[in-house]
């Protein structure tokens, strides 16, 4: 999904492999593709592809990745397609 880009390295998303147990939870339900199977472990791919949604973190049996859900790029997405890039601001509240 490399054309769902707001601004780069501004996402909340954390990823720690060393929790990893490789379910694929956080890649099966990631919408922009950020992790992707890797061997025994999950790879974070595409970070800045993160949308913060939190998908990805609430199906994380062992809590290996934490994200701010709501609260950076992603409500600024929505709000860009929905009301054009410059009605919406990457990481402020006041932009809703």
């Amino acid at each position: 999904m490399k054309d769902f880009r707001y601004l780069d390295d501004v996402t909340t998303l954390a990823y720690d492999a060393e929790r990893c147990v490789g379910c694929g939870m956080c890649e099966m339900v990631c919408p922009h593709g950020v992790f992707q199977a890797n061997g025994k472990k999950v790879a974070m791919v595409d970070r800045d592809g993160c949308m913060e949604c939190g998908a990805c973190a609430l199906n994380c049996p062992t809590l290996a990745i934490t994200v701010n859900p709501g609260v950076g790029c992603a409500l600024a997405i929505i709000h860009g397609w929905l009301k054009g890039k410059k009605a919406a601001t990457c990481g402020e509240t006041s932009c809703c």
